[in-house]
């Protein structure tokens, strides 16, 4: 039967001293915990526990010895007596503090001055994240290298799998959405020209943003929300039964048998699906023209062909490859930093997503003004 748990606080020449007794664990602190909760240590006040009559200790008793301590701006806990396990215990509550950066407090959510200090802390904070990115960029690429050096090494059923389940099944998908992208090109198109008495221009219209914009920023969208939070959870869902860990132990670089498969399924499905988007954007607006601008289908395809220049394809083209680079190694990174619960899995994936769409638009970018620059 269990002990109930009782305490005493004396306090002598500026010290504090809990004595505890009984069984304190997480079936007897119930009735406890709000009164020590308000248990309050006089200033300048050092604060120590004497566990020597204490019977069974748990980890919901550490926190709750721990939660008096910053209640009282104790910085840490002396034990004076007790086993080594509750020592550790004790010590392993103070390491789960929050630490300082962490810290919200009432009174720093407001003012100039806490501006200034959220704003460096997110700056640095987005830095720190470029830096891994490119770090973890760099490993894969030398994983994927080594790979390819050693095919034997090469996980080729993962391979084909993942160029599976990310490529060929999100055909449907791209297929159905570039077509009716297409479609309202083709209607803002129109009704913008048709006003200068110039509808027949939305051919190039149409051609020339498909196969330059639309066709490749499409594509990258939709592996972004589904084959990159894919990603994120299926290795978020390893790491939270520690199925990485194993494969370490096993002597397997979770690089090689997690990421690059994954990479190299990318790097060759999305300029395939970039393709397939190109395709159905302009069957799109052919499709509009042809009902509502009475524009053939054959007038508008010897036009697309005759006056669409054939580089504006291979400008959408190259950047494909970059975005399921992309796409891949921000979905396997952040799957990879999962932590053991639940909770984490989720914020990793939404936090995957965001940064896939950022960073496409951002490199986009950066490949529409260096296309500029050259003239292209």
């Amino acid at each position: 039967m269990s002990a109930p748990p009782r305490y005493t606080l004396d306090v002598t020449n500026g010290q504090a001293v809990l004595d505890l007794e009984g069984d304190w664990t997480v079936h007897t602190l119930g009735k406890l915990q709000p009164e020590l909760s308000r248990l309050d240590v006089p200033d300048e006040s050092k604060l120590a526990v004497d566990l020597a009559d204490v019977g069974r200790f748990d980890t919901a008793a550490a926190l709750l010895l721990d939660r008096i301590a910053c209640t009282n701006g104790q910085d840490e806990i002396e034990v004076l007596a007790g086993t080594e396990g509750m020592r550790h215990l004790i010590e392993q509550a103070r390491s789960l503090r929050p630490k300082p950066e962490e810290e919200i407090g009432p009174d720093d959510t407001h003012g100039f001055v806490d501006l200034l200090e959220r704003t460096g802390r997110t700056a640095t904070s987005f830095i720190n994240e470029v830096i891994d990115t490119l770090a973890f960029f760099g490993e894969t690429i030398v994983s994927m290298l080594g790979a390819l050096i050693r095919p034997a090494r090469m996980r080729w059923s993962a391979l084909v799998s993942v160029m599976e389940d990310s490529g060929i099944d999100a055909v449907p998908i791209v297929g159905f959405l570039s077509f009716f992208v297409g479609m309202v090109v083709a209607f803002i198109g129109a009704t913008t020209l048709a006003e200068f008495g110039a509808t027949i221009f939305t051919v190039e219209l149409v051609g020339i943003s498909v196969l330059r914009e639309f066709g490749v920023i499409l594509t990258a969208i939709i592996l972004a929300g589904r084959t990159n939070s894919a990603f994120t959870a299926q290795i978020g869902a390893m790491q939270m039964r520690q199925e990485v860990d194993a494969m370490v132990t096993l002597g397997l670089d979770p690089l090689e048998v997690l990421v690059v498969p994954r990479a190299l399924a990318m790097l060759i499905m999305t300029p395939i699906l970039t393709l397939v988007s190109m395709l159905f954007g302009i069957g799109g607006g052919a499709f509009v023209s042809w009902v509502a601008l009475d524009i053939n289908p054959t007038v508008f395809f010897n036009r697309l062909q005759d006056l669409v220049p054939l580089q504006h394809f291979w400008v959408g083209m190259s950047k494909a490859p970059v975005f399921g680079m992309v796409v891949a190694l921000i979905g396997c990174r952040q799957g990879l930093l999962v932590g053991g619960s639940v909770q984490s899995l989720g914020h990793s994936t939404t936090k995957s997503v965001v940064q896939a769409l950022f960073s496409i638009i951002v490199i986009d970018a950066l490949f529409a003004v260096f296309y500029m620059e050259l003239d292209i």
